[in-house]
């Protein structure tokens, strides 16, 4: 009897869902399939409850499901509990101390998306793509962003160790980072370089970031720019609207910069440049790498499509999704993935970056003594890992554009473009 109040009450919740959200009559026959799988929920609760060891409590059991329905979707949906949820919402209110890393789930494994320039995890010598296998005394197999998040943000001067693969040969590293305030800089560098070609480098889109980048831009104008370097290497993406408006100041207006595209209508949007002091004839090149995701993608990908800027580096991380939070009626929530980035020319960015026009590999440093592991399978890496670690003295790079091998190929990139144009009759 139970049980069958249980199915009817999850009932008449899908029900009430589908009416909130507009199930059409063409989703009925999937409706119907997700219907009969209700029972077989219910069955799995009830043995539980009957059978397991110790006592459980319903909430726990519905908490636990739900959790796993969501991170089953992708890495960047998520249930969070009424705590969770909370801190979400006051993340931005207060300081706290961090690393200084952006992190995603990718192939299973908790991957940096890019470290942020002069923070302890860039100074420590952690690089875009390193995969996290251990914080500290915890195995990162199955970790949630959001527990990832948490185990390394903490008090400001406390230590964490953090145990990283690195590169496809898999090697094994080490590195203590202190925690620290993180404090980011939007423009790192705006200087001439050579044969008057300008560069800036762009960290992260924030709500000053266009300010700043248009400050830069006219202070490299009045010394004579005649070409532009944009450098979004480990760039990990920031406000949309900003990444648009400056792609903007490059693209004539009322051009599409790029579009959404969900399951329901009301999720596809288009996104326009804008700008009325657009400048439309300074060659450009921009610079990315495996660190460049987000906001960075679309910058890179719609000056790409326009043939508005030669792109060079490596291929981006391929972050292009969009994740709405969803509140539920007991102060939980969902964050849901509801629709996917696509370039101008309709090139999807999530799982596929962007690809350079021409390709530069980064210059190879060591760093540390490392270990080599021929283990990719993720089960095999962290069995492994269990057993022995290898100890670490990484060192921090400083800016040099002379020994940067990607930056000098957009400056003999610019400067080719500057001969041709003076040698046409």
């Amino acid at each position: 009897m139970r049980k069958k109040v249980f199915i009817a009450s999850l009932f008449l919740i899908l029900v009430f869902i589908g009416t909130k959200y507009g199930f059409s009559e063409s989703k009925k026959k999937n409706n119907d399939a997700l219907y009969k799988q209700v029972e077989l929920f219910a069955d799995t609760l009830a043995i539980i409850q009957k059978e397991y060891a110790d006592e459980t409590k319903p909430k726990d059991l519905i908490y636990g499901s739900l959790k796993g329905m969501l991170a089953s979707l992708d890495p960047h949906s998520q249930f969070m509990d009424p705590d969770t949820y909370n801190e979400l919402k006051v993340d931005t209110e207060g300081k706290f101390g961090g690393l200084g890393i952006e992190i995603t789930i990718k192939d299973g494994l908790l991957t940096i998306i890019t470290p942020i320039e002069d923070t302890p995890a860039w100074i420590a010598g952690i690089k875009a793509g390193d995969r996290i296998v251990k914080i500290n005394d915890l195995l990162t197999r199955e970790i949630t962003l959001t527990d990832a998040v948490k185990k390394m943000r903490g008090e400001p001067g406390e230590a964490v160790n953090l145990t990283v693969l690195r590169g496809p040969e898999n090697k094994l590293l080490n590195f203590k980072i202190i925690r620290s305030i993180i404090k980011i800089k939007d423009i790192k560098q705006a200087r001439i370089l050579e044969d008057k070609i300008g560069y800036i480098r762009l960290t992260e889109f924030r709500e000053n970031s266009l300010q700043e980048f248009n400050n830069a831009l006219a202070g490299l104008s009045k010394q004579g720019l005649t070409a532009l370097i944009i450098d979004l290497r480990n760039n990990p993406g920031g406000l949309l609207d900003v990444a648009v408006k400056i792609a903007g100041r490059f693209i004539q207006p009322n051009k599409m910069i790029a579009y959404t595209k969900g399951r329901h209508k009301e999720e596809d949007l288009e996104f326009f440049s804008e700008a009325k002091n657009t400048i439309l004839d300074l060659p450009l090149a921009v610079l990315i790498n495996e660190g460049s995701a987000s906001g960075s993608e679309i910058v890179a990908g719609a000056l790409q499509d326009y043939k508005r800027a030669i792109i060079i580096g490596t291929k981006s991380f391929g972050k292009g999704s969009v994740q709405t939070v969803i509140p539920l009626g007991d102060g939980s929530a969902l964050r849901l993935t509801t629709s996917r980035y696509f370039t101008p020319s309709g090139k999807i960015i999530h799982g596929q970056g962007v690809t350079p026009d021409i390709l530069v590999e980064e210059s190879k440093d060591v760093v540390g003594e490392t270990e080599t592991k021929k283990e990719k399978n993720p089960d095999e890496i962290f069995t492994k890992i269990e057993a022995k670690q290898t100890k670490t003295k990484p060192t921090a790079g400083t800016f040099n554009y002379q020994n940067d091998v990607q930056l000098i190929r957009a400056l003999d990139t610019l400067k080719a473009i500057a001969i041709y144009k003076q040698s046409k009759p």
